[in-house]
């Protein structure tokens, strides 16, 4: 079974792996560029999945992924911009 964490807790995991592994936060207007990037590439898979367009051939479309690399940069300009 998977462990329930609170937002706070996923905001403390991304902030040390930020500052760990991948050593320091992109200014806030980079991280807003990489989040419109995420969202459209939410945008694709929802269009792909529910939508009419179909999927490109050797396309994989991984919906859960994008999501997550949504809330991902969500967090991260969250942490860098003081809001818990």
């Amino acid at each position: 079974m998977k462990e329930n964490i609170t937002l706070r807790d996923a905001q403390a995991q991304v902030d040390r792996w930020i500052t760990t592994i991948g050593r320091r936060y992109f200014s806030p207007l980079t991280n807003m560029a990489i989040l419109t990037e995420e969202v459209g590439e939410v945008a694709r898979a929802m269009s792909r999945i529910y939508g009419e367009q179909s999927a490109k051939e050797g396309e994989t479309i991984d919906l859960a992924d994008e999501l997550a690399d949504v809330m991902w940069v969500v967090m991260a300009l969250a942490n860098q911009t003081g809001v818990d």
